[in-house]
C-alpha cells in the first residue's frame, strides 16, 4: 500500500513525528487515530459575519460522523469567510485571498483529502480554486438555501425583491414603513439566498460538474436531509482518498461544458462566468468566453427568481438539479464525478414533482435563454448579458449613452430631476472593474434614474465593467473587458456617444470615429489607485481581467508537490 500523505506528518518515529502527534493528542485523540487511516480535513467557512454560512458549524459534525464511520480521522480547520452582504468594498476583492488561504492550509497540513464547507457567493469558488491548486481528493458540501422569504402571506426572494421594493419606494408606490417591515421576513433561517443567485448557482454548477453528491444544491439549509448529505459526504471522501480520485480527474473540459449548459437551464448567475474561468485556470483547462456560447441556445427550465417566480425551496421539492440534468441528457458530455462514475449517475432515476417549477425541455420558461457573449470595439475581450433576466426588446438597441465616471458620480446624480436621460438612453458606468473599484463589485445593475422610475420605467440598458448580483435582473451588460481602469475602450465613452447592442449577433459597438477615439486615448489617464498597501495593492497589481476570471496572475495553475521541510 502506498504511504499516505498524512504519514509524512504522523507516521514518523522520530522527533518530528513526536511533535506532530503529541500536540494533536492534547485534544484527546488516542494512539490508534494515527495508525495510517486517512486524515480528512474539513475546510470550514463558518462565520457569524457570513449569515449564509452560519449553519456550517453543525454540518461539520455531520461530515465528521461520516468520516469516522468510514474509518477516517476528521480534523476541522477554519479559513477566511466572505460575507457577500456584509463586506466592503466587495467580497469579490477577497475571493482570491480565500483561495490562497485554502490552498496553503491544505498544502501545509498533514491531510489526505478535504471536504469544502461553503455556500455564500465567493466561498464556493474560492475554496474550489484553492483545493484544485493542491489537487488532493476534494468534495463540496454547500450550506444550502434559506427558507422562502415571507411578507404579507406571499413568498419574497432574497435580493430580487429587495431591488423591486427599493424601486417601488423610489416611485412612491411603497411606503418606507412597509419596506422596513418586509426586511424581517426576508431571511428566515440560516442559509444562502433562496433565489437562484450566485450562491445557489454555484452550488448547482458544483453538482452539475460532479464535485458534490447529488441533491447538494437545493436541499434547504435547515432540512435534516442536508445533515444526512453531510454524513454521506464524510463517508465518501474517505473512499475517494482510497481511490486517489482528485479534482483534476473530475474538473475536465467536459465538466466545465456541463456546468455552462446547466447554468443556462437553471437561469444561473452571470457571476458563474468569472468563477468558472478562474477555476479552469487552476486545473489547466482551456476555457474561454467563447465556450460559454454553447449554452446560448439552451432554454430556461427552472422557473426561479430572478428569471422566474419560484424560490429554491420550491426547486428542491420539485426535484432539484438531478431533474434538470435529466432534461439536459442529450447535451451533457461524459464526465467523471466524485462518485467515480459518469455524470449520468447524478440524475439516474430523477423524478419530476412540479412541472411548473422545473419545466420540461419542450415547454420551457423561455427559449434560448443562456448567457450571451458580446464583443466589439467597446469590449474587445468580451462582455456578457443574461437574456433570461432581461427585457427582450432592449436586447437589440442603438441609442445615446449617458456616462457616470465612477460609482460616486452615479450615486450623486442618479436621482437628479434634471438628469438628461430618456427610457431609451443607455447608462454607462466606469471604474468598477477588477482594478478600478477594486474587486469588480455587484453594482452593474444600476438604479433606474428617479425621474424615469416615477414614470413607470423599470428597465434600461446598462453597461459597465462591474458585475451584478445573481439575484438581480434587467438588461444589464457586464464584465466589459478590458475594464476602464486598465485602459479599455470603456474609458473613452462620453455622454452623447451612440452605442449599438445586438445580443442576437453578439455585438457591442461604440459608434464613434476611430480618429476621435485615438485622440481621446491620447488624452486619457487612469485614476489613482484606491489602495496603496496590503492585500488590496497586491490584488490591483496582479489581478487578471474579467475574461480571464479575475484571478491573480501568479495563482494560475497548481503545485502538487509534497512539502518536505520540517518546522523544527
Amino acid at each position: 500500500m502506498t504511504k499516505r500523505r498524512s504519514q509524512h506528518w504522523y507516521g514518523k518515529l522520530d522527533k518530528d513525528g513526536f511533535i506532530h502527534r503529541s500536540w494533536m493528542k492534547n485534544q484527546g485523540f488516542p494512539d490508534h487515530a494515527f495508525d495510517g487511516r486517512p486524515i480528512i480535513g474539513i475546510c470550514n467557512t463558518w462565520s457569524e459575519l457570513t449569515p449564509c454560512n452560519s449553519g456550517l458549524r453543525d454540518l461539520a459534525e455531520g461530515v465528521k460522523r461520516g468520516v469516522w464511520e468510514a474509518g477516517g480521522f476528521p480534523v476541522e480547520f477554519p479559513v477566511m469567510s466572505l460575507g457577500e452582504t456584509q463586506m466592503k468594498p466587495t467580497a469579490m476583492l477577497f475571493r482570491n485571498l480565500l483561495a490562497m488561504d485554502v490552498e496553503e492550509s491544505i498544502r501545509a497540513y498533514g491531510i489526505d483529502g478535504v471536504v469544502l464547507l461553503g455556500g455564500c457567493d465567493k466561498t464556493t469558488p474560492g475554496q474550489l480554486m484553492g483545493a484544485a491548486s493542491v489537487d488532493l481528493p476534494s468534495i463540496v458540501v454547500s450550506s444550502g438555501p434559506m427558507l422562502n422569504g415571507k411578507y404579507r402571506g406571499k413568498d419574497i426572494g432574497s435580493g430580487t425583491d429587495v431591488w423591486k421594493f427599493s424601486e417601488a419606494v423610489r416611485a412612491g408606490e411603497m411606503t418606507l414603513k412597509d419596506f422596513m417591515n418586509a426586511e424581517s421576513g426576508m431571511s428566515r433561517s440560516a442559509g444562502v439566498c433562496m433565489t437562484m443567485g450566485t450562491a445557489s448557482t454555484m452550488a448547482s454548477l458544483v453538482e452539475a460538474m460532479g464535485m458534490s453528491l447529488p441533491t447538494n444544491a437545493a436541499l434547504p439549509a435547515v432540512d435534516a436531509r442536508r445533515m444526512a448529505l453531510a454524513h454521506l459526504t464524510g463517508k465518501r471522501i474517505v473512499e475517494m482518498v482510497d481511490e486517489d480520485l482528485k479534482p483534476s480527474d473530475i474538473l475536465t473540459k467536459e465538466a466545465f461544458e456541463n456546468a455552462i449548459l446547466a447554468n443556462a437551464a437553471v437561469g444561473g448567475s452571470t457571476n458563474a462566468v468569472v468563477h468558472l474561468l478562474a477555476l479552469a485556470g487552476r486545473v489547466g483547462v482551456d476555457l474561454t468566453l467563447k465556450d460559454f456560447e454553447i449554452g446560448s441556445d439552451i432554454p430556461l427550465l427552472v422557473n426561479c427568481m430572478p428569471s422566474g417566480k419560484y424560490l429554491m425551496e420550491d426547486f428542491c421539492y420539485a426535484g432539484g438539479v438531478p431533474v434538470v440534468l435529466s432534461e439536459l441528457k442529450p447535451f451533457l458530455r461524459p464526465a467523471k464525478t466524485v462518485l467515480n462514475k459518469d455524470i449520468s449517475a447524478h440524475y439516474e432515476g430523477a423524478e419530476y414533482f412540479n412541472t411548473d417549477v422545473i419545466r420540461p425541455f419542450d415547454d420551457p420558461v423561455k427559449p434560448a435563454a443562456g448567457l450571451r457573449v458580446l464583443r466589439g470595439n467597446l469590449a474587445p475581450n468580451g462582455a456578457i448579458v443574461k437574456p433570461s433576466a432581461a427585457t427582450d426588446e432592449l436586447l437589440e438597441t442603438e441609442a445615446e449613452a449617458y456616462v457616470f465616471e465612477s460609482i460616486e458620480d452615479l450615486k450623486a446624480n442618479i436621482d437628479r430631476d434634471d438628469l438628461p436621460v430618456t427610457p431609451e438612453t443607455i447608462l454607462v458606468l466606469k471604474g468598477c472593474g477588477p482594478k478600478g473599484y477594486p474587486g469588480m463589485p455587484e453594482v452593474g445593475n444600476m438604479p433606474i434614474p428617479a425621474k424615469l422610475v416615477k414614470e413607470g420605467v423599470r428597465d434600461m440598458i446598462r453597461i459597465s465593467d462591474a458585475r451584478m448580483s445573481g439575484t438581480a435582473f434587467g438588461t444589464v451588460i457586464l464584465h466589459v473587458s478590458p475594464e476602464a481602469q486598465a485602459g479599455g475602450p470603456l474609458a473613452l465613452v462620453k455622454t452623447g456617444d451612440r452605442i449599438r447592442v445586438s445580443a442576437s449577433n453578439g455585438e457591442l459597438e461604440l459608434l464613434v470615429d476611430a480618429h476621435e477615439l485615438d485622440a481621446r486615448r491620447a488624452a486619457w489617464q487612469p485614476d489613482a489607485p484606491h489602495y496603496t498597501r496590503g492585500y488590496a495593492k497586491l490584488y490591483i497589481d496582479h489581478v487578471l481581467q474579467a475574461d480571464q476570471g479575475a484571478d491573480l496572475d501568479f495563482l494560475v495553475g497548481k503545485d502538487t508537490r509534497l512539502v518536505t521541510r520540517e518546522s523544527h
